[in-house]
């Protein structure tokens, strides 16, 4: 009796990082998977993955415990931004109820080298105080859902590098925006950052390559830079590239499940 194959094991990851989008093309290639590669919806038009792929939230906890259900995910990957707080706390919590195993590709954040002047904060309205009173030439590399916080500082120009170009008017008085899509290249975004004649670079903590030009431009140049730190997730398991999660996803059973 010839037995059949196995059937593909449904994968679900939660993307919108460079990490996610090579890990969806590292699956695409692996028959052992069939994934689905789930965008926030943030960025007007994401680069098409090669796997099947889907936009927008799940509707919380409950719709996410029900998304899982219904496609029959077994294994859940999340590569979201490491400041997607809300999606990786609803992952965790989501994959506890629907008894789906999770594994989060999650970069390591930057660490302070030599030449750097970090100013540290907890979020971005502390990054905003951390501006001052007088009026400084800013650059915000925090992308665009955000920037109503710096609304209640106008006495600073802003700089502002978006991914799509502003439907409607920035909520900062003074503000220039740059469309462009990374990763960048520290040479340019030194030009970039000299251009402008920035002072200070605010920057979240997101680690990895892809956007960690910005902060060796700055050192470069001498700038300061308020550094928000990564927000609290609940406790999950990690690794830090896409390798280790393809090692992960072609085991028969997670570390947990084998007693490890």
């Amino acid at each position: 009796m010839i037995s059949s194959p196995a059937r593909p094991r449904r994968v679900l990851i939660l993307g919108g990082t460079a990490d996610a989008n090579r890990l969806a093309r590292a699956v695409a290639n692996d028959p052992r998977i069939d994934a689905i590669l789930s965008y926030a919806g943030h960025t007007e038009n994401p680069t098409p993955p090669p796997i099947s792929w889907r936009l927008g939230g799940f509707g919380g906890i409950d719709g996410l415990v029900n998304y899982l259900r219904g496609e029959n995910i077994v294994r859940v990957v999340d590569a979201t931004h490491p400041f997607a707080a809300q999606m990786s706390a609803h992952a965790v919590a989501a994959c506890a109820v629907a008894a789906v195993p999770l594994l989060a590709l999650e970069r390591p954040p930057w660490q302070r080298a030599p030449g750097d002047h970090w100013i540290e904060v907890d979020d971005l309205a502390a990054a905003a105080e951390a501006l001052g009173t007088a009026p400084r030439r800013v650059f915000l590399g925090i992308g665009r859902l955000q920037l109503k916080t710096f609304a209640a500082h106008p006495q600073h120009s802003y700089l502002v590098r978006l991914v799509d170009r502003p439907r409607v008017p920035l909520p900062l008085p003074d503000a220039e925006v740059i469309v462009a899509r990374g990763p960048f290249k520290v040479a340019d975004d030194r030009a970039m950052l000299a251009n402008y004649r920035a002072e200070i670079v605010v920057a979240k903590n997101a680690g990895g390559d892809s956007a960690s030009a910005k902060i060796e431009a700055a050192r470069d140049l001498a700038l300061p830079v308020v550094m928000v730190r990564r927000p609290f997730i609940p406790a999950r398991e990690t690794v830090e590239t896409p390798a280790e999660v393809m090692r992960w996803l072609g085991h028969d059973k997670t570390p947990a499940e084998r007693g490890v």
